[in-house]
């Protein structure tokens, strides 16, 4: 079943981030034969990284074989709806930290789908108790002397 792939993540490969890069690419590689995808919200998202350029973008995402094309569903909405609601709930209770309403219809768009693949668990943990999280892992410097 098919893996939506976050936003960072993308970023990461795109500019071979430092820290990230490597590793996100290798999820992302680690989980092609699955099948990738990402949320429209994640297409807007990703459209400074291109400069708007919608052409180069999507040369992009079909060289790391990330479909973008998916479409938002009502049930999409729907559970946007509710997690955004909870979400509020929470935060006026003090529970809750600041949270972008983007992080919401990404994991509502992805509880349809195999899981999401992510360096931020922390953003869609809370709202998403049981959306599977794959995440990209930093190899560690070796520390031999």
């Amino acid at each position: 079943m098919v893996w939506v792939v976050d936003t960072c993540v993308l970023i990461d490969v795109l500019e071979d981030d430092p820290k990230f890069g490597q590793a996100s690419a290798q999820t992302l590689d680690a989980h092609a034969g699955e099948g990738l995808t990402i949320c429209p919200v994640t297409y807007a998202e990703l459209a400074p990284a291109f400069d708007g350029d919608q052409t180069i973008q999507e040369e992009f995402l079909m060289e790391v074989a990330v479909d973008f094309r998916q479409e938002w569903t009502w049930e999409d909405t729907l559970r946007a709806h509710e997690s955004w609601h909870g979400f509020i709930q929470r935060k006026r209770l003090g529970l809750a930290s600041k949270r972008p309403l983007a992080d919401i219809l990404i994991g509502a768009f992805a509880s349809r789908y195999q899981g999401l693949i992510t360096r931020n668990p922390n953003d869609f943990k809370e709202a998403f108790p049981e959306l599977d999280l794959r995440l990209p892992v930093r190899a560690e410097p070796d520390q031999r002397s």
